[in-house]
């Protein structure tokens, strides 16, 4: 039964009291790890550059001197040798890990390519997007809705994904690259080529 006040109305219940709420966790966000997991990832030195910024109480608490001496202290010589050993060749490994794939972006291209069709129609083509991290399907989606036409992902002749816009939007693509529109962020100009596939007579085509 529900309490009852000295004048004869329900009080509140102390069922809603127990109700356990949820419990806010912060995240890193260098590894994404709760801060006191940090030392478990491969960018701990990035991760207390972090902390110590950001939430600077936190990180007296868990790498502060007295910290790590206090988790020193339970270690052995011998154990606390090996664990500052695997954190920097994990944070070594991390940074070869880091460069090579810039490394790689650098080295990717873009490649824009308007297409003739039957009767004076294009059809725009867009490939290399993934090697900078751009969903290729939300691509495509943006693009339609940008340009109120058909986009979509396929295939091309060598069986790698591409996009494909009806219409010529060759320009308008490189603008929204450029201004790093919507989901199109992160391919630096230079990387982007913008090549012709002209129709021939005969049927054929090839690119100028």
């Amino acid at each position: 039964m529900a309490e009852t006040s000295a004048s004869g109305a329900a009080g509140p219940s102390n069922a809603e009291d127990s109700i356990l709420k949820p419990v806010q966790v912060l995240y890193c966000e260098v590894c994404t790890f709760p801060p006191e997991y940090c030392e478990f990832g491969s960018h701990i030195t990035k991760c207390k550059a972090w902390l110590a910024e950001e939430h600077p109480d936190l990180y007296e608490k868990y790498y502060s001197e007295d910290a790590l001496s206090k988790k020193a202290g339970a270690l052995s010589l011998e154990a606390q040798s090996k664990l500052e050993e695997d954190t920097a060749k994990k944070e070594r490994k991390a940074e070869a890990k880091a460069d090579a794939e810039a490394k790689k972006k650098m080295a990717s291209r873009v490649t824009i390519k308007r297409i003739e069709r039957n009767k004076k129609k294009y059809v725009t083509t867009v490939h290399g997007l993934e090697a900078f991290g751009i969903d290729l399907k939300k691509a495509a989606k943006q693009l339609a809705a940008k340009f109120a036409t058909g986009a979509s992902v396929s295939k091309n002749a060598q069986g790698l994904d591409e996009i494909v816009v009806q219409g010529d939007v060759t320009d308008d693509i490189v603008e929204l690259l450029e201004g790093n529109v919507g989901v199109l962020k992160g391919v630096p100009p230079d990387n982007v080529v913008c090549v012709e596939d002209k129709k021939k007579k005969g049927g054929t085509s090839a690119d100028q």
